[in-house]
């Protein structure tokens, strides 16, 4: 079952990259007294995510924050080294890039796809999510392939 608007975020830790590699990073370090904005893709440095999805969130990230979000963050089932070297090669120096790289927290939020067809094994649905204080306020998840509902434009629009 998927997490749906006023279920709570669950505990998971994540990855981010680091001074000196990968460090830990709780949900509730992300999410807990903050109003944040989590976007998911199938995979980093894969075309849609990298040539629409994280570009939108990046060209549109002041006017997010503008809006009273302390927090944009892009996941995906990858690693931290992985999310950390898409992120500097897409300029998203304002966004936090999180590893899920077993897919814990993308099945603790019912959001995993089977994309073992196109030899990627799990990976995350498409998606995006408002959560204030941990508590998701609104939750958008891509029904097909392309970028619409989880776009950064429709996300600015909802704020």
């Amino acid at each position: 079952m998927s997490i749906k608007v006023g279920d709570n975020i669950p505990a998971c830790t994540l990855k981010t990259m680091g001074t000196e590699g990968p460090v830990d990073i709780t949900t509730d370090e992300i999410f807990k007294g903050k109003k944040v904005v989590l976007f998911a893709v199938p995979g980093a440095f894969t075309p849609g995510c990298t040539i629409t999805h994280l570009p939108g969130y990046v060209v549109n990230a002041d006017k997010i924050k503008a809006k009273g979000v302390d927090t944009i963050a892009c996941m995906a089932v990858n690693d931290a080294f992985v999310m950390d070297a898409w992120g500097k090669s897409q300029n998203a120096e304002e966004l936090l890039m999180l590893g899920d790289g077993n897919a814990e927290f993308t099945r603790k939020l019912g959001l995993e796809m089977d994309a073992s067809g196109f030899g990627l094994g799990t990976r995350s649905q498409r998606f995006a999510m408002l959560v204030e204080d941990g508590v998701v306020k609104q939750l958008n998840v891509e029904d097909g392939p392309g970028v619409n509902v989880s776009s950064a434009e429709t996300m600015l629009e909802a704020l």
